[in-house]
C-alpha cells in the first residue's frame, strides 16, 4: 500500500544555519566511502551548539578532531597496522577539508589544506591502491588530480573527466563521485580545474568561464595515457561544475558524453537570485561572503557579477551533440530546478535526460548532499550505459 503522506526535506543538523548544516552534510555523507565517522562528526556537532555562525569556532572543533584522528592512525601505523591507520587518515582528511570551509583565504586556511592533502593521500595509498596523484599540463604549468584506474578492463578502457564545483575539491569527489563510476569499468580523472580545490589554493588559479580550455587539457592527458580509450572519454562537474562540463562539452566535441550534475543554464542569473535572497534577509546560503570572490580572482561581488555575465549557456548547449545526462534534486534551493530544465531544453544532443529525484527517491537536495550514494549510482550507471561499462 503506498503511503501518499508528502515527506519533507532533507534534516539540517542546525536548523538555524543552513550553511553550517550543509557543511556538516558534506562530511557526514563521506561515511558511505569510508572518510568520516557519524559518530565522531556528532560529536563535533555537539560542540559547536550554542556557538553557531562562529566560524573560527567551526575550524577550531573539526580541526581538533582531524588532529585527534590522524594521530590514532599515526598510532597505528607505529604498529604496524596499516589498514586500520589509513582508514584514520581517511577520516582526518575529510575533518581537516570541513574544517577550512569558512575560514576567509589565508596562510591559516592553506596550511589547513595542506593538512589535509597529507592525511588523505595517506589514507588513499593504502585504502585506495588504484587512485594515483597525477599532474596535467596546463598553460605552463600543471592541475592537480587523481587518477582512479578501474579494474578488470581492457588495455584500454572509456573514462570520464570530473570536475568539482565552487566550495568542493577532489579530495571528496575522488571518492563519492569516482569509485561508482570506476566500479563500473570505468576509469575517472578527478581534476581541480581553475577556480577548484588545489589549483586554487595553492596555485593561485582562478576560475575561468571558457572551461573547454582546462577541460582539453585533462582530455589529451588521458588520451596519452595509452590504457584509456581515446574514443570514450566523457566530462561531468557537480554543482558549479553543472555549468563547466556542459560548456565544454559544447565546445569540444570529442568529449563521448556529458553529466551535469547539479543542472546550471545561467550561471549569473544564479548569482542575481542569491543575492537578492540575501538583501531580503534569507538565510538559505550555501557559501561564504568570500567565497565567489576568491573563486573567480575578483576584488568583490560587483566585479565577480561582471565577470559572470560570460558563465551562460543560451546559444552554447545547442552545441552540445554527445549523450547529456543531468541529474538534480527537486528541492535544490542552491540551484533551482528551472534552470536544469532550461538547461535539458536546450541542449543539442538527440540522446539526453533530466533526472529529477524527489524525496521518495533520495538525495532531493543540492547534488544529493542529501544522500550522495543515489547520485553516485545514477550517474555511473548512466556512464556505463553510454561509454561501454558494466552494470554488474
Amino acid at each position: 500500500m503506498t503511503s501518499t503522506h508528502r515527506l519533507s526535506h532533507w534534516f539540517e543538523y542546525f536548523p538555524e544555519n543552513h550553511m553550517w548544516s550543509q557543511g556538516m552534510m558534506f562530511g557526514i555523507e563521506m561515511q558511505t566511502w569510508g572518510a568520516a565517522s557519524i559518530s565522531e562528526i556528532d560529536q563535533i556537532g555537539q560542540r559547536l551548539r550554542g556557538h553557531v555562525g562562529d566560524n573560527e569556532r567551526w575550524w577550531l572543533e573539526w580541526t581538533d578532531m582531524a588532529r585527534r584522528i590522524e594521530g590514532f592512525g599515526d598510532a597505528a601505523a607505529a604498529e604496524g597496522r596499516l589498514l586500520t591507520a589509513a582508514a584514520y587518515w581517511l577520516r582526518a582528511g575529510t575533518y581537516y577539508f570541513c574544517g577550512e570551509r569558512f575560514i576567509p583565504p589565508s596562510e591559516r586556511k592553506w596550511a589547513t589544506y595542506r593538512d589535509c592533502l597529507r592525511s588523505f593521500r595517506r589514507g588513499l595509498a593504502v585504502r585506495f591502491p588504484n587512485i594515483s596523484f597525477v599532474q596535467v599540463p596546463y598553460e605552463g604549468t600543471t592541475l592537480p588530480a587523481y587518477f582512479v584506474k578501474a579494474a578488470n578492463v581492457p588495455a584500454q578502457a572509456p573514462a570520464v573527466v570530473m570536475f568539482d564545483g565552487l566550495d568542493n575539491a577532489k579530495e571528496m569527489s575522488v571518492l563519492f563521485g569516482a569509485i561508482e563510476i570506476a566500479n563500473r569499468g570505468i576509469h575517472v580523472l578527478a581534476i581541480d580545474g581553475p577556480g577548484q580545490g588545489e589549483a586554487l589554493r595553492l596555485q593561485g588559479i582562478p576560475s575561468r568561464y571558457d572551461y573547454e580550455v582546462p577541460a582539453t587539457a585533462a582530455l589529451d592527458y588521458l588520451c596519452a595515457r595509452g590504457d584509456v580509450d581515446p574514443a570514450r572519454v566523457a566530462v561531468m562537474g557537480f554543482s558549479m561544475g553543472g555549468y563547466y562540463a556542459p560548456r565544454a562539452a559544447a565546445m569540444q566535441p570529442r568529449f563521448a558524453a556529458c553529466v551535469a550534475w547539479g543542472g546550471h543554464f545561467d550561471y549569473h542569473e544564479s548569482w542575481q537570485r542569491r543575492l537578492k535572497i540575501m538583501s531580503a534577509g534569507g538565510t538559505k546560503l550555501s557559501a561564504p561572503g568570500f567565497q565567489l570572490p576568491w573563486v573567480l580572482g575578483r576584488p568583490d561581488i560587483e566585479a565577480c557579477m561582471k565577470k559572470l555575465e560570460d558563465y551562460r549557456l543560451p546559444g552554447i548547449a545547442e552545441k552540445i551533440a554527445c549523450p547529456f545526462y543531468c541529474i538534480h534534486g527537486e528541492n535544490d534551493n542552491i540551484v533551482q530546478l528551472d534552470f536544469a530544465q532550461r538547461l535539458y531544453d536546450a541542449v543539442g544532443s538527440a540522446d539526453k535526460t533530466l533526472d529529477v529525484l524527489t524525496v521518495h527517491d533520495g538525495g532531493s537536495e543540492h547534488c544529493q548532499e542529501d544522500n550522495r550514494q543515489v547520485g553516485a549510482n545514477r550517474v555511473a550507471d548512466w556512464l556505463a550505459l553510454r561509454l561501454g561499462g558494466r552494470l554488474a
